[in-house]
């Protein structure tokens, strides 16, 4: 897969470039999921870009291709509500990203992350401001780590329902925000987060 990003170092041999992203930093229920995607550098799949920037149908469509396909390896990595609450959800992402490279078959050579913040690993990495635009591996991964966690929240608003996780997959929506008020928050609202945060400190005093 060639990105603007990629191009910079495919010329200087490396091979096995690696790119990360992550769904659900920003959410107030459920977990963060990150995906780390080896494609060859000849490997062309029309249509990736930034999954925010996709239809779902689209997402979907493409999360088949790239989770199929026998020249593409990737990992997940899934970070749940109870550690984004002990560790924070930057820490929890790192965990996520960490993961994710760990679950990979291949051995990666660099790795490209989307955003200025990544972790400390062993293997030499960047992180690239809207990598997601500029970079088709960082790209792809953020279709994977999207889908993932979109089905995750489908699956969580059948176990509990009146929140709208379906719709909002957990993002403070103003229906969501109105639930956690009318209601209250479930269990894997993100205690650390506000409102549930205050809500939670009110029950227990």
């Amino acid at each position: 897969m060639q990105g603007e990003i990629e191009k910079q170092f495919y010329p200087q041999g490396f091979k096995t470039i690696i790119g990360i992203d992550e769904a659900g930093r920003g959410p107030l229920a459920g977990p963060v999921v990150a995906c780390a995607l080896f494609a060859p550098e000849s490997l062309l799949i029309p249509g990736i870009n930034d999954s925010k920037k996709l239809t779902e149908k689209k997402r979907e469509e493409l999360f088949s291709i790239l989770t199929t396909h026998p020249e593409i390896d990737y990992g997940v990595g899934i970070v749940s509500h109870e550690e984004i609450d002990q560790l924070n959800i930057l820490q929890a992402t790192f965990l996520a990203f960490t993961k994710a490279v760990e679950a990979l078959t291949v051995r990666p050579e660099v790795l490209l992350f989307d955003g200025p913040h990544f972790p400390k690993l062993s293997i030499p990495s960047q992180g690239i401001i809207k990598g997601d635009s500029k970079s088709q591996l960082i790209g792809a991964a953020s279709i994977i780590a999207k889908v993932t966690r979109d089905r995750i929240m489908v699956e969580m608003d059948k176990l509990y329902p009146g929140y709208g996780f379906a719709g909002h997959k957990g993002y403070g929506t103003k229906i969501h925000r109105e639930a956690i008020q009318k209601i209250g928050p479930c269990p894997i609202h993100r205690k650390s987060f506000e409102p549930i945060k205050s809500l939670t400190s009110k029950v227990l005093t």
